[in-house]
This record gives structure tokens, sequence and C-alpha cells, in this order.
């Protein structure tokens, strides 16, 4: 081996730990991370601090939380830079697809993810037409499951919701309470509340008259100032290490228990959202640029 090739050996040597070094502190970089249905950093602390640390402990990754107010401000805060990653769910992603340039990292599936339309079992109404003029309680007003994807589960059935129903938009627990009660005659719910209601009521029969299709997955968006190889080491993380990050997210608190069963996707095709974009068109807001009741 001549000088000059050991003196290139020596260089190289030297260069890619370096690189490498670089590398990992290019990726390292503490990211600011949003979840657009949590307010408030004590909120954002509990539910999700374990998996904040089980993704530095995998991967080497490390965040901090910023709590926004409300999705409009998630928004904001992207596309100003202010925050990196943002938790969101299906409703809200056609919306970021239209007033940002986020970047899909990975999917996050529910398991048993649908929204129903539920009536007391002693009820006269056995199909959605049977509902015409009468009261359907709904959820939070732009919520995927609650509130959206009811809808369109009685538009997918030939009735058009917004004129056939009177619709009401109530808390959850008060949803539930106002189904149990026969004060309306119908409820839009998810599956989760469903076994909510029957866990809660063994005494009463309930039943489904309206199944909708199971929904599309919630999603972790980087903003497009964030760089391509921390997106890439993001995307890895999930794939490499998602059975610990599951276990963490599901060891937060009550509120993560909806994500029972999850799996990750890394593959992110936006056509999968076109039903949510059915949605906005049949509540009347077809260009799907701002967020419903927000």
């Amino acid at each position: 081996m001549t000088l000059f090739s050991r003196r290139a050996l020596a260089t190289g040597a030297i260069a890619l730990p370096l690189l490498a070094a670089t590398a990992t502190a290019a990726i390292a970089t503490e990211l600011r991370f949003a979840v657009t249905d949590i307010v408030g950093l004590e909120n954002l602390q509990r539910e999700w601090g374990p998996f904040q640390k089980a993704l530095k402990d995998t991967a080497g990754l490390d965040f901090r939380f910023f709590p926004v107010p409300n999705r409009t401000a998630a928004v904001e805060a992207l596309n100003a830079k202010r925050v990196d990653v943002v938790l969101t769910g299906p409703a809200e992603y056609v919306v970021f697809r239209v007033r940002t340039n986020a970047v899909p990292v990975v999917g996050l599936t529910r398991a048993d993810y649908f929204s129903n339309i539920v009536v007391r079992a002693d009820s006269p109404y056995n199909v959605p037409a049977d509902l015409k003029g009468h009261k359907l309680a709904l959820g939070a007003i732009g919520s995927t499951s609650r509130h959206l994807g009811p809808i369109q589960v009685l538009a997918d059935q030939g009735m058009n919701p917004r004129a056939d129903l009177q619709i009401t938009h109530l808390s959850t627990s008060v949803l539930l309470e106002a189904v149990k009660r026969g004060d309306v005659a119908a409820g839009g719910m998810n599956n989760n509340d469903f076994q909510r209601l029957r866990d809660r009521n063994p005494d009463i029969a309930f039943r489904v008259i309206a199944r909708g299709r199971d929904l599309p997955m919630d999603l972790i968006l980087a903003g497009p100032h964030v760089e391509t190889r921390v997106v890439d080491a993001l995307r890895a993380a999930f794939r490499d290490h998602g059975a610990q990050l599951s276990a963490a997210i599901l060891s937060g608190g009550d509120e993560n228990q909806k994500f029972k069963g999850m799996h990750w996707i890394t593959a992110i095709r936006d056509e999968d959202f076109n039903y949510v974009r059915r949605m906005y068109a049949t509540i009347g807001q077809p260009q799907f640029s701002e967020f419903v009741g927000n």
C-alpha cells in the first residue's frame, strides 16, 4: 500500500464517523409536537409523555410538546414553522392538505373505527328513513366519527340529513344519556361510544340501524420545513419500533385507549381520504378549506 493510499484510508476512516455524527445531530434536533384534539400542555404530557420517552429511547428522536388551542391554530403554527410535527385525524387531514404543504409521515389505524346510527331497541325506528322528521343527536361539530361520519352514513342510505332530520350536537356523555333516555330518536356515534353505551346500561337494549364503512386513519404530519432525513428517520422509527411505540401510547391517559389495536402504516395514499371529502361535500363544504365548528 502506498503512502497516498494509507493517507486516503485514514482520511476516509476519520470522515465517515464525522459524516455519521453530522447526520445524527441533524436527526436528533428537538422536534416540536402538537396534537390537534388535545388542549393544554398538562393534558399533552399526561396522554403523550410515555410516547415521547419511548421515541427517544428506541430511535434517539426527541421532541417537546407544543399545545394548540384548536385545529386552525395547528395549521397556522405549522405554516409559521413554530411546530414541526402534528398528530391529527382524517377529517383534519383533508384541510391540512389544502392549507399547508405538510408531509404525511405515518398513519395510525384504529380497530373498529366506524360510525353508527344507534336507537333504543324498543323504539319504532328500524331503518334510517324511519328517522325522517325526528331528532338526531351527534357529537362535537367537526368530529370524524361523531359528526361527519354519521351524517355520511345517512347520506349513503339515500337521506338528506340536513333537510330530513332535526340535528343537535351534544358532548359525548350527554349524547349517550340522550339516547338512553329516549330524548332523541337516534344518536350518531363511533363504535367505542356504542360499546360504552351498552356497558353502562346492561338493562337496556339498543340496536344499530346503520353502520358506516371503516374510517380512514389518523396521521402524523411533518411540516415542509422539516428535513427529509428527519422525516425518513421518523418513518423508520415507527416501522422498526412500532410495538414499543404503540404500547407507550396506550400507557398514557384514558383518551388514548381509543387506539387499542392500532397499526402503523408508512405508505400513505391521499385518495384513501376521499370518503372524508365526501363528508365535507355532504354538509355543504366541498372546498375542504375550513375546519367545521372551529
